[in-house]
């Protein structure tokens, strides 16, 4: 096994590993790997949708999509996919899985299964480093405030998109709101990351839409910056695995008139501290 990192902030491929053929220590090298690099990356894997759950189920209990469209026969496996006709596509804007719920996914992993010819990649970003180039009188500010987040405005009834008829479903069920801490301590590594996010934070706690504003609108733009990105070019068998407490992923719309497919599983995390 290899272990690579692809930038200074996040992301690492690890390589010459078979997923469907791991030994404990094996399994936890990678695991290690993911803490270290927040996002990992795989390529030429062809699992099964019985092996993609059986990875999946070594690091947590797989957390059923309410909002996605799952893969026929497999309730575990959400379908992120976008048709040649459709112009809008799913997770288009910076954004963490999960962040409406009281206690947020630990992970998200995601595998190509049709992709097109060019185009089409996701890009991530560290919440640590985002974190950690803030200065010490805006770490002190944020130093006990909580954001609210919210499932209604993103899968809600208000949605509105019309090609998306056949890729989201249960708008009813997005009734979710979760109040966490703007800056978070990670369960396992104990660093302090930024966790907000364009999509899911409405505002901050105590605070009106409006004051929130401004400072939200500030870190969205500063975690958002390039030194803290990565960029992940697609291949079919390609394999991403991320962090959601400590990352923001989106997925590039640049492909209008291709298929691109992927197979998402979420993970359960644990509840968030400051």
């Amino acid at each position: 096994m290899n272990i690579n990192p692809v930038s200074p902030s996040l992301g690492a491929t690890i390589t010459d590993i078979d997923l469907t053929n791991l030994d404990d220590g094996a399994f936890n090298q990678i695991r290690q790997a993911f803490w270290d690099h927040s996002v990992i990356f795989f390529r030429g894997q062809y699992l099964t949708s019985e092996q993609f759950i059986t990875f999946a189920e070594r690091w947590s209990t797989i957390n059923v999509n309410r909002f996605f469209k799952p893969l026929e026969g497999f309730p575990k496996i959400a379908e992120v996919r976008k048709e040649p006709d459709q112009r809008s596509n799913i997770g288009s804007s910076w954004h963490t899985d999960h962040s409406y719920d009281q206690i947020p996914a630990m992970a998200s992993v995601l595998y190509a299964q049709e992709v097109p010819p060019i185009g089409g990649d996701t890009m991530f970003s560290c919440m640590y480093a985002t974190y950690d180039a803030l200065s010490d009188g805006l770490k002190e500010t944020l130093s006990g405030l909580n954001t609210v987040h919210s499932s209604r405005h993103v899968f809600g009834n208000r949605r509105g998109e019309t090609d998306d008829d056949n890729r989201l479903d249960n708008q009813d069920a997005a009734q979710q709101d979760a109040l966490h801490p703007i800056v978070i301590r990670h369960p396992d590594t104990g660093r302090k990351a930024l966790y907000v996010n364009g999509n899911f934070t409405t505002h901050i706690e105590g605070w009106t839409a409006e004051e929130s504003r401004s400072l939200l609108g500030y870190l969205y733009e500063h975690a958002a910056r390039p030194e803290f990105t990565y960029s992940f070019q697609w291949e079919a068998g390609s394999i991403a695995m991320w962090d959601n407490r400590v990352t923001w992923h989106r997925a590039l719309n640049d492909y209008h008139g291709h298929r691109r497919l992927m197979h998402r599983i979420t993970l359960d995390g644990v509840a968030l501290s400051a």
